[in-house]
């Protein structure tokens, strides 16, 4: 059963059922990505819609964000699936260290592992044995292929007839003649050491097919990462070490001991090199590639348009998808050498910018802190101050966003969030998007320049590393602002971006101010979301300020959209009043304007998310808070007051009813609370 399970007839009989795949890597990547199972969703990105491959969001440490860049790597994929262009050409992501180009293809490697590795999806390829009965291998008695080629491509060369290998895909695996010709459209030789033995095989058998399937088993693809089967990786080394060995293999002095024909081509050691080990319909993944010498990227040349190894003139074809990163300098010094045009012709460029989301880069900040519980040096629990992650994701996303007239820095980061930025639309964002990527230049390009993932995590190191993180036992947010600057300052070479970056936490250091004021007023509420109810209050009174079922004591009933509740709430006309003034709105013109805008977005996004909560439009956020601080407690100065001079006792209780607030509703420890309302008390960094 087992010799029946390996043999040639029964995988030809399971591929034309259906059991086993005859596909090359491209259609293997593109059935992973596009299968049935796999859920593609419809998203707004910077104002234009595109799609979101699910696949690429399903581990716990996934691909974030990205999308411009994963919607052209699946048409990349799909294109050379359905035999275009891109089949000859190897798919090359150019970007700023630290934008996560090696994390996304490391993600596809393990992916692609995880979707070959399920039973209907094994890769197969074969064994040729008893080989001493031959007398030409010595002690070698068995050999694989050293390309991993499928069992499909041997039985289309069996035999040195194409009509008598059409015969035998008939007689062995029951194909129609349309399927026969369907195969044939994936048809490809044999590697020249393969090629070599089979005519030795086919010789000793005197072309007796019986008799040469006794020479052959069908075995299944090995899946190793370590040993870069299937998915490998090479790493761009330096002028010395680096050699065409290790992509493309050598001569093996240990094979030519066994052989006696010096002219067999399996005296070369193809699996000393990287490409043959995903040359069976893998991914080979080239980390850094313009780095590499020129003799190793003229290989590369020859691998990506002719989709074969070659040594001393022979050849072994290969079915494998290149991926490849670099970074811009390097990339834009392999330009600047003309005489190296003919590798980047045969290359899809596809430049990865930053992420500019930073709702998404929220999730990247949580990467970069890490996931699990943090301690001091001393090993005593490191609290995480709850408003860490926002002050550290504004600050690196501000200093993405290059100038623009159209749109201020806070402006593009709220719109480039699908947030509301004031009477700025997404349609002005994605002008400005399209207007800077016709720039020559690709660091001038939206999102191409700015702080990255690593720079952040380097931040986060200082800050963990300070003794005022140690000594409190927790890692204060505005501290982050500091470690960024230190980062700016010793990593940034540039002068105009360091100042321009600078400049931008300067600004993350004003919105992480209002964010303050906001916790302070919830503390002071001891309400974890009172700020939330004051923005609805608002928004729900100028809904219902025009109701004709609106009494003299201006109570209006309304369903609540959110909750599907009937409420009643009483509309106060000074509550709305005190707030419009506070947004800088005099005029009856100007009042009525803002109102219609808010009754409209309301609208609009009630239908999308019902959760919404208009808590991303800042200036309201600001105007309610102001408000409410003032009508609760004459202003926030007096509260500043009451809590920077607490030497009655009222003002001591009001500040330990505060920190209490904030230490069993809010997420704080008592370091970080006390830090908040110390900072809340300065003037700094207002904007």
């Amino acid at each position: 059963m087992e010799t029946n399970a390996k043999s040639i007839e029964q995988h030809l009989r399971l591929v034309k059922e259906g059991a086993r795949h005859f596909e090359n890597a491209y259609q293997a990547v593109a059935r992973m990505i596009l299968s049935e199972h796999a859920a593609i969703e419809k998203v707004l990105v910077n104002g234009k819609s595109t799609y979101d491959f699910k696949i690429f969001r399903t581990a716990s440490k996934h691909v974030i964000g990205m999308y411009d860049e994963v919607n052209s790597f699946v048409s990349f994929v799909k294109d050379a699936a359905e035999g275009g262009s891109s089949r000859e050409m190897a798919y090359v992501l150019v970007g700023e260290p630290g934008n996560g180009k090696t994390f996304f293809v490391d993600y596809l490697c393990a992916l692609y592992r995880e979707f070959i590795a399920r039973p209907e999806n094994n890769r197969y390829t074969y064994n040729f044995k008893n080989l001493d009965q031959l007398g030409n291998y010595g002690r070698i008695k068995c050999i694989q292929s050293q390309t991993f080629e499928d069992p499909t491509i041997l039985a289309m060369n069996l035999l040195q007839s194409k009509e008598k290998n059409k015969e035998t895909l008939a007689e062995l695996g029951g194909f129609s003649d349309k399927q026969i010709d369907k195969l044939y459209q994936s048809y490809r030789p044999l590697g020249a050491c393969s090629d070599y033995i089979l005519n030795d095989i086919r010789n000793y058998c005197q072309a007796d097919l019986k008799k040469m399937l006794d020479f052959i088993e069908v075995v299944p693809v090995p899946l190793s990462e370590s040993m870069g089967t299937l998915t490998g990786k090479y790493s761009a080394k330096d002028k010395i070490t680096s050699s065409a060995v290790d992509l493309i293999g050598e001569e093996s002095i240990q094979r030519l001991l066994h052989i006696s024909d010096a002219n067999n081509p399996y005296r070369f050691d193809l699996r000393r090199g990287a490409l043959a080990r995903v040359a069976g319909g893998g991914i080979h993944f080239s980390d850094e590639i313009f780095k590499n010498k020129k003799d190793l990227v003229q290989v590369y040349l020859g691998v990506i348009q002719n989709r074969n190894i070659e040594i001393d003139g022979f050849r072994w074809p290969i079915d494998t998808l290149i991926i490849a990163t670099s970074n811009n300098s390097e990339f834009n010094r392999f330009l600047a050498e003309k005489e190296e045009a003919p590798i980047v012709d045969r290359c899809r460029i596809c430049y990865v910018a930053h992420n500019t989301d930073y709702r998404l880069q929220e999730q990247l900040t949580s990467y970069s802190i890490g996931s699990e519980s943090k301690t001091t040096l001393t090993k005593e629990h490191l609290h995480q101050d709850p408003n860490l992650n926002y002050a550290a994701s504004v600050a690196v996303v501000l200093t993405r966003f290059p100038k623009s007239e159209k749109l201020t820095s806070i402006e593009m980061m709220k719109l480039a969030a699908g947030e509301v930025a004031g009477e700025k639309s997404i349609k002005t964002l994605a002008e400005v998007i399209d207007m800077l990527n016709h720039e020559p230049d690709i660091t001038k390009r939206f999102g191409q320049k700015g702080l990255g993932q690593r720079n952040l995590g380097r931040a986060v190191q200082l800050l963990m590393e300070t003794s005022e993180t140690n000594e409190g036992q927790c890692m204060f947010a505005y501290d982050i602002f500091k470690s960024l600057g230190r980062v700016v300052l010793d990593y940034v070479p540039e002068a105009n971006d360091r100042a321009k970056y600078l400049d931008d936490l300067k600004i993350a250091k004003g919105l992480y101010r209002e964010r303050i004021m906001t916790e302070m007023f919830n503390a002071y509420m001891d309400e974890p979301h009172a700020i939330r109810k004051d923005v609805m209050n608002y928004v729900n009174m100028i809904i219902g300020i025009d109701a004709e079922n609106l009494g003299a004591d201006k109570m209006w009933k309304y369903k609540n959209p959110q909750t599907g509740e009937l409420k009643a709430l009483k509309i106060d006309e000074r509550y709305i009043q005190s707030v419009e003034d506070r947004l800088g709105l005099k005029t009856h013109e100007q009042r009525e304007s803002f109102r219609t805008s808010i009754r409209k977005i309301y609208g609009q996004k009630m239908s999308t998310d019902r959760e919404y909560d208009f808590m991303d439009n800042l200036e309201l956020v600001k105007a309610v808070t102001d408000v409410r601080l003032k009508s609760d407690i004459a202003g926030a100065g007096s509260l500043i007051g009451a809590l920077a001079n607490r030497t009655n006792e009222e003002n001591q209780k009001l500040y330990e009813r505060i920190v209490d607030a904030m230490l069993n509703k809010l997420g704080y420890c008592l370091t970080c609370a006390q830090k908040t309302v110390e900072y809340f008390c300065t003037k700094s960094d207002e904007n």
